[in-house]
């Protein structure tokens, strides 16, 4: 892209690079991102990268979730190949870049408008317009990314066997159920993932057993050893299941399994995503 097309740029341009994988999650390319920064060469961009990865790091998010390193296989001269490195980059990654970006450029100044904007609508979407299925992956997206804090939390609190501690948590939500047991009740497959099966309610109550162990592992440095976490991982379960009884009547257990698993929800989405693209 050349300069003389700048003053034509508007946010549809970062859309046109935006990638959506197998799971439905959005993802922009850093080398097409350089190209539509007008940054002309990779160094120079590669620093701008990495000073949003340190910012991220700043922001207490793990930059590995949002900068993904890759390699890509570019066309050269004479038939010839070279594999370059390349990241897959988060909504919030190219918000980050590009406000770390030379702010004299204008497409800089456009992106830090069309990312800032765009950070902020994904954050305050209206959850109750939702649909069901919708919620479902908001929320299963959630959980999966507070579910690797857990495990952070976990380690630091001296938690060595993992499947233990969190079957604590599962037994103390769904009444002495494990996760093995969830699974044989809802009649799912072996390898199936019991978080995929989920409605929405489901999801939130165990989301809010992940995020406040978490919190509590995080903040109680009386909780230094396995059992003290698996205990109080246990108890917190627990409550959360205690606050379900007594607002809805309605124990996780007792909650409907979805017809649709999370995956095929994202199948559906991606096709709907290629047919409109």
């Amino acid at each position: 892209m050349k300069n003389n097309n700048i003053e034509n740029y508007n946010e549809t341009i970062f859309e046109s690079i935006k990638h959506i994988n197998e799971y439905g999650d959005e993802f922009w390319y850093a080398r097409e991102l350089q190209e539509v920064l007008t940054y002309k060469e990779w160094r120079n961009f590669y620093k701008v990268i990495e000073r949003a990865f340190v910012a991220c790091q700043g922001s207490e998010i793990n930059p590995s979730e949002h900068f993904v390193e890759v390699n890509k296989t570019i066309p050269m001269p004479k038939s010839a190949s070279k594999v370059v490195i390349d990241f897959m980059l988060s909504r919030y990654a190219c918000y980050l870049i590009v406000q770390n970006g030379d702010p004299r450029k204008k497409t800089v100044a456009l992106g830090q408008t069309y990312f800032a904007i765009k950070t902020r609508q994904q954050e305050t979407m209206d959850f109750c317009t939702l649909s069901e299925d919708e919620r479902r992956l908001e929320l299963r997206n959630s959980v999966k990314g507070f579910n690797k804090k857990l495990f952070n939390a976990a380690q630091c609190s001296g938690v060595i066997n993992y499947g233990k501690f969190y079957n604590y948590g599962y037994k103390g939500l769904y009444n002495g159920e494990t996760a093995q047991d969830i699974k044989l009740r809802k009649r799912l497959k072996p390898k199936d993932d019991i978080l995929d099966y989920m409605g929405s309610t489901e999801l939130a109550a165990n989301y809010f057993r992940i995020t406040q162990t978490e919190e509590k592992l995080r903040n109680d440095t009386t909780i230094d050893t396995e059992d003290k976490a698996n205990q109080t991982h246990f108890e917190v379960g627990k409550k959360v299941r205690k606050t379900m009884l007594e607002i809805s009547g309605k124990a996780p257990e007792d909650l409907p399994t979805p017809e649709k698993s999370i995956k095929q929800i994202e199948k559906e989405h991606k096709k709907l995503e290629d047919k409109n693209n």
